[in-house]
């Protein structure tokens, strides 16, 4: 270890240029907008995450934030002043929207228009912040109050998050009112009848769509008035947690809308930790719920060409520990990482609160402290990562090609329970995924809305569907799903169709359509006479296999899902002829110079996954070179390959607890400046094409930091630094 002591550095003929000068610099890095993150806040050193956009939230801050925001455009102008591309974020169901909700807008008190449960209790998202019906006045509002205000102030892309409207919620004056003007006819108590419960989901699904496509059509038709090009995007859960958590959203149906240019996947510790139900235990299971919700918003959008970023959290929501933290955060980050067609990230929510928070010091503490410097370094070597993180068309190591299908309407029949049919912690879906993705298959799922979309299709070798948890929401569906396995698909119907949503008024029992439930008209489709009897039938090249069994009886119970698997075995093999299913306890991806790997606890077997090569550790806050990484079951493991760089010969920051910004290479020298928050941290590994004669490290103002460290690696040729980090910049000059 080598100590810096370099004499004070002064007028080097690298010096840096004026503010101005870095602030085009790094507007000039910034404008690909892969990376962003969304704060409530001001600029302020200690929450200068590097990200490539910062989101600003709510013209007037967020509800959760205790400490009063400054104006909207002070906090904009904070964070383009230092350089940054913004952004504009708000909540769709939920805001700092009292001035509408007291009548200081229009003069009338809107309180009544929040979200009211059974008993009568409204839902609350803070004081004096309900979730919102969202009633044409409202949108009137938001549009007026909010979306002209951030136009006025130069944003040209909104972010509505969060459009979401509770399943036991739909008891108030305002959605009584709604449902008279949708409908036509009085409003009914949703606990009364299965009916009831599908018009509420059905029309609270209405209201957010109408409400997203009435706001963000105004954004666009406003900024063109301003010669501007607004883009909007919706910030939302994926389908599995609304699912989950019984909550209703527009969710798929909103990537068909003009109006709409792409989504954030909120996916994160928070969503991912929900229990599920796996071989008769239901528990947490994060790295396998967050790599099926990514899943689920990866392919709710490939078919459509939306932009979609990808979300991380390196805490939650929930009070906890940082240990846990850390733990969970390693799990969502590999699950993200698994979709290589995904290359756009939304960093962190919140840095405010990740900086900045206090909390537990470990699980069965209560001393509360701020984010250990360990973790933060780890947590900006993982974020700094994203920086590069390249597209890829390599797979997931896997037998690939089996997708289960998915509908919107999996949020319709979460709640209340009818007649007794239950279906804990959605046991449904997760009964035709986990038992596959448990065994090393990285299954997918396709979106019942898509597939009208050829590439929707693509890869899909076997379809794995029930109507137990869902039902087609239009009849081409059920043809679409027809056609193609009559060219060749391979068809598993999962389902007893006793559930009490088959008998709701719809398409396939009004009119002309007499059935008794959604698969019968499928199956008739499909020239299968007996009303989908278990078994095996052929249709056109396809086949099509009936198991009477909801999916939930394989997790409900230990070791039910063993006929699941030998159907689902043989149908891709021998019937579909994709190869040999290979079951193992891992998930594998090359991503351009990146390894990443996902251990399972739970499958075939307890063994360890052995990587060898040269790498980097980039889940150590110490970077350390390996020449072999052990992971364990219920482990992940994020490496950089440094053999798979192509050009050694070229001096690069390969991993770094910072941003680097105005690179310099000669034939005898590199130099950058390193950007991050302050109080945290930095360690870097530099490529560099033989060990240096010197490292000068410096602050700012040209004053050496002392206190800096570094040290060569002949092996990987990448020499290690350590200095302490600030968003002004450090000046590294590398000399060999």
């Amino acid at each position: 270890m080598k100590t810096n002591i370099v004499a004070a550095i002064a007028l080097l003929t690298m010096q840096w240029g004026c503010q101005s000068q870095q602030a085009v610099g790094e507007q000039d890095n910034t404008k690909k907008e892969k990376t962003v993150f969304q704060t409530s806040r001001e600029w302020r050193p200690s929450i200068d995450s590097r990200g490539d956009v910062a989101i600003i939230y709510g013209v007037g801050g967020n509800p959760s934030d205790k400490t009063k925001s400054i104006p909207f455009e002070e906090r904009v102008k904070s964070w383009q002043d230092r350089g940054y591309t913004t952004h504009f974020m708000t909540g769709i169901a939920w805001g700092e929207y009292q001035d509408y909700f007291t009548g200081q807008w229009d003069g009338k008190w809107h309180l009544d228009e929040g979200q009211v449960t059974q008993n009568g209790d409204t839902l609350w998202h803070g004081h004096m912040v309900p979730y919102i019906v969202p009633s044409k006045n409202f949108i009137a509002y938001i549009k007026e109050k909010h979306v002209k205000r951030v136009i006025d102030a130069g944003i040209n892309a909104i972010y509505m998050e969060e459009p979401e409207f509770w399943m036991n919620a739909g008891y108030s004056d305002a959605f009584k009112r709604e449902w008279k003007d949708y409908y036509g006819f009085d409003w009914r108590p949703q606990h009364e009848s299965p009916e009831n419960t599908y018009l509420a989901s059905k029309l609270k699904y209405h209201l957010y769509y109408r409400a997203l496509q009435d706001v963000f059509t105004y954004a666009k038709e406003y900024g063109k008035s301003k010669g501007m090009e607004v883009r909007c995007y919706v910030p939302t859960h994926s389908l599995v947690n609304y699912s989950q958590w019984q909550i209703v959203s527009p969710e798929a149906s909103l990537a068909s809308l003009d109006c709409v240019d792409g989504y954030i996947a909120q996916v994160w510790t928070g969503t991912s930790r929900e229990p599920n139900y796996f071989n008769g235990i239901a528990k947490e299971r994060v790295f396998e719920t967050a790599f099926l919700e990514y899943g689920s918003m990866e392919s709710m959008t490939a078919p459509t060409g939306r932009k979609m970023f990808f979300l991380t959290d390196p805490i939650e929501d929930w009070p906890r520990d940082w240990a846990d933290y850390k733990k969970n955060y390693q799990a969502t980050f590999t699950a993200q990482l698994l979709y290589p067609q995904i290359a756009d990230y939304e960093i962190m929510p919140w840095p405010e609160r990740i900086y900045e928070g206090l909390y537990r010091t470990s699980a069965n503490s209560e001393e509360k402290k701020n984010i250990p410097r360990f973790y933060s370094t780890q947590m900006q070597v993982m974020v700094n990562s994203l920086n590069n993180m390249p597209l890829s068309d390599n797979k997931v190591d896997g037998s690939d090609g089996i997708s289960v299908l998915m509908a919107n309407s999996l949020m319709f029949q979460r709640f209340p329970t009818h007649k007794g049919y239950e279906d804990p912690q959605l046991a449904n879906f997760y009964g035709q995924t986990l038992p596959l993705l448990k065994r090393g298959v990285p299954v997918k799922t396709m979106h019942i809305e898509n597939l009208a979309y050829p590439q929707a299709w693509k890869d899909t070798k076997v379809l794995i569907m029930s109507y137990s948890n869902m039902k087609p929401l239009e009849e081409s569906q059920n043809i679409l799903i027809a056609e193609w396995v009559h060219k060749g698909g391979v068809l598993l119907y999962c389902g007893r169709d006793n559930d009490p949503f088959q008998t709701v008024q719809e398409w396939w029992n009004t009119g002309n359509n007499k059935y008794l439930a959604p698969s019968d008209h499928l199956f008739e489709k499909m020239n299968i006479k007996t009303s989908g009897k278990e078994g095996t039938y052929s249709y056109g090249k396809g086949t099509v296999c009936v198991v009477r069994k909801d999916p939930k009886e394989f997790v409900l119970e230990a070791g039910k899902d063993a006929q699941f698997i030998s159907i689902v075995k043989q149908l891709y093999e021998q019937d579909a002829k994709a190869g040999t299913l290979v079951f193992k306890n891992y998930l594998k991806l090359e991503r351009g110079i990146y390894d990443l790997i996902s251990v399972m606890d739970e499958s075939v077997n307890n063994e360890v996954f052995v990587a060898e090569g040269i790498f980097i550790d980039l889940f150590d806050p110490k970077l350390p070179i390996l020449e072999k990484k052990i992971v364990n079951p219920d482990t992940q493991a994020f490496l950089l390959n440094i053999e798979r760089i192509k050009d050694t010969k070229k001096p690069q920051v390969l991993a770094a607890a910072s941003r680097v910004y105005e690179e310099k290479i000669t034939d005898k020298s590199y130099s950058f400046i390193s950007k991050s928050p302050i109080n945290t941290s930095n360690v870097m590994r530099i490529l560099l094409p033989s060990e240096p004669s010197s490292c000068k490290i410096s602050n700012a103002d040209g004053t050496p930091l002392n206190e800096s460290k570094w040290q060569w690696d002949s092996k990987s040729k990448t020499c290690l630094l350590e200095f302490e980090n600030h968003p002004d910049g450090t000046q590294v000059v590398l000399n060999w």
